[in-house]
């Protein structure tokens, strides 16, 4: 068993492993080994959240492990800082840096001066850096991720109480409303949303339940869709009120809605948002509007869903309040086919000196504080978070992080942010690696996964929290005591402990037996499907004021919404520098090796563009090209681009392969959560030439050099 980590899924999987010759690094050389090898990958059938099943990017985790362009061995900056100049050190070497830099911030009294940047973290990892930024007396911690939705949570939190992403019971619903989320391709948990999709379709004899997707260009969960509705960009709160009138105007709540007077006093405010006076805001007939209200409220249970693009417009949290609302009026908040929250994991085991945890920054207000204090970070430690690559140019982050005098990195792979680090102390591989996971959504009930190394490691590689727990212990003081395990394994086996005491006292005689059981299936899961209960939160008495969305440019000037999306394939571009996913065709556009600008033939023939053509786009903040690929499934107001590619710098496969839709967003945020409104931004495109694209089963005009190598 193992556990995948290419998404924020937190898929169980099964690990074929059998033996083979292998590239590795010992002490420094190169060379070949037999050993035992990782040859395939599948979903594990007992595991909650997969069941057996696994997407394509979870299958391609297998080439994380043998990655041409991994970093072997601990590496130290030899030239300018983002040059790529590195050579080979030791780890003792490496490690002895680590804590000479930590002592010397320590001597000066400048602890403060010290910042942990990572991707999400959850689990043991997550506890183990918190504690050591705590144990070394830093006191920010900065998670980064693209694709990060805490324009949701934050809307969960203020409506159902719960911070948290939902867990949509889509197996027991019978009607879908998705606001742009796209739940069968990268949102939330893609493989638990499948599975519980496909039983929606054909779990339910007699029963076939219906997906309306609103969305302005229409995404892999759209093209599943018994109705698209492109809905203009940012009006999506609009017309979930649009149906909430309807529902309270016609008196159609469901006898099982227990919104009571928590949405009773909507109704007067919500009368400028009857479907005749939303038409014009969200571009989606009046008629449609009180249909599909009257089709909800007819079809119990129903659930309305709001994600990827549709959170990254500034007025985002508006948006998401109001969908949260039409499910209050469903009366589907904690029900069976509604949405649910996943019962949060037990506290992991903390150390014993500090109940303290350091406060948790987002990256905005850290940017924010760094251009506004360059001095106020001297040392960074980086994991996993590559947020040169993924935020506009417009926000300078690279020039931001340049100034700092340090960096440490613990990624596998030189990318746009790990350049910039004076050291790389390389992670294992995923499946080299003890894992432990608590997903956060996609069950019913409480699950908490652990997974031990599938493979040894190949090369001179070690776990990011056996090395923090190294440091702390070679820096002694509060650093030792705030992580007292000697290795990664021996921290997860304590909260494993704690987990037994509290929740598995039912499943195993004591608590070693508990820790090998859960080895042996993956992890621990309650048999009992209870989820979180949902709460009264602080939703208002009366519908927000929506005022409305704000773009970066003007219609004029720049008449196309701008509408980067996440791939399948590449997600938030982090697995660009994977050659399955570069070799397997787009879902939709079947698009392989490239990147693309989706138009509408209407707005394409008015362009003077063809089917591969090269088009610019152009907004305030920067120019891109990229083939044009005419699709009758994108409103002809948008211009969309999948995410993904562009990277300047991340291994022979992606560097320097098409475009990065990122870099020329404005910096447009979300008020209330300071994150990207990535959905914020105009453009104007023309044609420039001729060009290519490689297609599945053939290429538009030329055949690309990859492609004729093959």
């Amino acid at each position: 068993p193992s556990i995948c980590t290419l998404c924020t899924g937190g898929c169980g999987m099964l690990v074929r492993v059998m033996e083979g010759d292998a590239e590795v690094v010992r002490n420094g050389q190169l060379g070949v080994m037999k050993m035992g090898l990782a040859k395939k990958l599948e979903g594990n059938p007992n595991h909650p959240i997969s069941r057996g099943k696994l997407c394509p990017r979870g299958q391609a985790g297998l080439q994380v492990t043998y990655h041409p362009d991994r970093v072997r061995t601990p590496l130290a900056r030899s030239g300018p800082r983002g040059s790529g100049q590195f050579k080979q050190i030791t780890w003792d070497d490496a490690v002895k840096q680590v804590v000479a830099r930590l002592a010397d911030l320590d001597a000066k009294k400048q602890q403060n001066g010290f910042a942990f940047l990572t991707s999400p973290l959850r689990g043991q990892r997550a506890n183990i850096v918190s504690n050591f930024v705590t144990g070394v007396k830093g006191d920010r911690w900065v998670q980064f991720a693209l694709l990060d939705d805490p324009v949701g949570r934050l809307a969960n939190l203020a409506t159902f109480g719960q911070d948290a992403p939902v867990t949509a019971d889509l197996g027991q619903s019978r009607y879908v409303i998705s606001f742009g989320a796209d739940f069968l391709g990268t949102w939330n948990s893609p493989v638990a949303q499948s599975l519980g999709y496909g039983e929606m379709r054909k779990g339910h004899p007699g029963q076939r339940g219906k997906l309306v997707q609103v969305e302005p260009r229409i995404s892999q969960t759209g093209a599943s869709a018994d109705e698209w509705i492109p809905c203009k960009p940012g009006a999506e709160g609009v017309f979930a009120l649009s149906l909430a009138h309807v529902i309270l105007r016609d008196k159609l709540r469901p006898a099982n809605s227990t919104a009571g007077s928590r949405i009773d006093g909507w109704a007067q405010g919500l009368q400028d948002y009857a479907p005749e006076k939303a038409e014009a805001q969200t571009g989606v007939p009046a008629a449609m509007a009180t249909r599909i209200a009257h089709e909800a409220c007819a079809n119990e249970p129903a659930v309305a869903l709001i994600g990827s693009g549709a959170t990254a417009q500034t007025n985002s949290f508006f948006n998401a309040i109001a969908v949260n609302a039409l499910n209050e009026l469903f009366g589907s908040a904690g029900k069976p086919g509604g949405v649910l929250f996943t019962p949060a994991a037990l506290p992991e085991a903390k150390n014993a000196t500090s109940s303290e945890k350091p406060e948790s920054w987002a990256f905005g207000a850290f940017l924010q504080q760094m251009q506004s204090a360059p001095d106020s970070v001297t040392t960074l430690f980086l994991y996993n978070a590559n947020p040169v690559f993924a935020l506009p140019t417009a926000w300078h982050v690279r020039e931001v992080l340049e100034k700092i005098p340090f960096i440490a990195s613990f990624g596998s792979f030189i990318d746009e942010t790990s350049i910039l680090a004076d050291l790389i102390l390389p992670d294992h591989s995923p499946l080299e690696s003890w894992l432990d996971d608590a997903p956060p959504s996609g069950s019913a009930g409480m699950v908490v996964s652990v997974a031990p190394p599938a493979v040894h490691p190949l090369h001179d590689t070690r776990s990011m929290a056996d090395v923090l727990l190294d440091v702390a212990h070679q820096v002694g003081g509060d650093a030792a005591k705030a992580l007292p395990w000697k290795t990664y394994d021996e921290a997860i086996q304590a909260a494993f402990a704690t987990l037994y005491k509290e929740q598995g006292t039912k499943a195993a005689k004591d608590a070693d037996e508990f820790w090998s059981k859960a080895q042996d299936q993956g992890g621990w899961w309650s048999t009992e499907a209870k989820p979180a209960a949902a709460v009264a939160g602080k939703l208002p008495g009366a519908p927000l004021k929506n005022a409305g969305p704000s773009f970066d440019g003007s219609p004029d000037a720049y008449p196309f919404h701008f509408l980067p999306f996440a791939s399948q394939m590449f997600y938030d571009g982090s697995l660009a520098h994977l050659p399955w996913m570069q070799e397997a065709p787009d879902p939709l556009s079947t698009v392989m090796w490239g990147t693309w600008v989706e138009l509408n033939p209407a707005t394409a023939k008015s362009l003077g563009v063809t089917q591969g053509d090269i088009v610019e786009v152009a907004s305030q903040h920067g120019t891109l090209h990229a083939p044009a690929l005419l699709t009758p499934g994108i409103a002809p107001d948008v211009a969309a681009m999948p995410i993904g590619q562009g990277h300047e710098n991340f291994t022979r496969y992606a560097s320097g392969r098409g475009a990065n839709p990122m870099s020329i967003l404005a910096a447009m945020t979300v008020a209330e959560t300071g994150s990207l409104a990535w959905a914020a931004t105009r453009v104007k495109v023309s044609r420039v030439g001729e060009g290519k694209m490689i297609l599945f089963g053939g290429s538009l005009r030329e055949e690309s050099p990859e492609l004729k190598h093959r």
